[in-house]
This record gives structure tokens, C-alpha cells and sequence, in this order.
């Protein structure tokens, strides 16, 4: 179950339920994709074994909690451990991602307000030189996702070959 090829029809619907809800009983996912409950549970389990299902979490609203503002810092290139540590001591930032390009980092922050949002950027712009952009609206946000289908995935172009 390690390859994306490897899983069926019963696995990816699975994915899909448990992506939607994860707080679903094993009889309640098994009645929704068509297997018994011990047969999802077996499923469920070698999932969770091979990797594929890496964890269950609850989704919180930011805001409800007091945070008012969610902003993107991208960091650019510093040395690797002390921006990891500095992320690590960070516990406003949400989503961190090493990435190509001319930003070494991209962060995904939460704060309370503006003064908040100064104090988090400041520690970064210590090491290095950042960009801040404030989230105004999520157009999407924890898609789901499956297993890709390749014959689905096609090039716009089709190339022209000339006889």
C-alpha cells in the first residue's frame, strides 16, 4: 500500500470520508463506502501502517480563539538551523515551508493584532529580510486530497508534429 497505485476504489473513498470527518465511527464509515466495520477498520489500520493517513486533528477557527489577523511572512535565505530554531520558538506560526525560488521560507502566522503581528515579523526580520502579507480571505483552505489519476491530468497543448 506504499504506491498511490496500490490503492483501490474502497481506499480512496476511505480518504475522502475520513478527510470530511475524522471523527466517524468505524460502522459509520463502513456503512458509507460499502464494507463491513471490520473490513474499514482493517483498511483504516494498513492506511495509518503504510503512511498514507498520518494523523487525526481537530480544525479551529482562528478567530474564535483571539486571533484577528493571519498573515504570510516570507523570510529570505538565512542559515537553515537558525531560522528552523526560530520557528520552533514561534508558537504564532502555524505553517512553515522551506521552498525554492527567491524567499528561502514562507510562514503562515497568527496573531491578535497588529502590535502582535510587528513583534512576530521583527524576529525574523533580525536574521534576514522578509515580505508580510495579511490573509484578508481564505478562498480555500484543508482540501481534500486523493490519489491522483493520471488520465485525468493532461497537457493544454498538444504538440503539432509536422509530416
Amino acid at each position: 500500500m506504499a504506491l498511490n497505485t496500490e490503492l483501490d476504489a474502497h481506499d480512496t473513498r476511505i480518504l475522502a470520508e475520513l478527510q470530511g470527518d475524522a471523527r466517524l465511527t468505524m460502522a459509520e464509515l463502513g456503512r458509507r463506502v460499502h464494507l463491513s466495520q471490520p473490513a474499514v477498520t482493517e483498511r483504516v489500520r494498513k492506511l495509518e501502517a503504510a503512511g498514507v493517513i498520518t494523523g487525526y486533528r481537530a480544525t479551529v477557527d482562528l478567530t474564535k480563539l483571539g486571533y484577528g489577523i493571519r498573515a504570510l511572512i516570507r523570510v529570505g535565505r538565512a542559515e537553515y538551523a537558525r531560522v528552523v530554531k526560530l520557528i520552533q520558538q514561534t508558537p504564532e506560526c502555524i505553517n512553515a515551508y522551506n521552498v525554492t525560488g527567491e524567499d528561502s521560507w514562507i510562514l503562515e502566522i497568527a496573531v491578535i493584532d497588529v502590535a502582535h503581528l510587528d513583534a512576530v515579523v521583527t524576529k525574523f526580520c533580525i536574521l534576514t529580510e522578509t515580505a508580510t502579507s495579511i490573509i484578508l480571505n481564505p478562498a480555500r483552505e484543508h482540501q481534500p486530497m486523493l490519489p491522483p489519476q493520471r488520465d485525468s491530468v493532461r497537457p493544454p497543448i498538444r504538440k503539432v508534429i509536422n509530416a
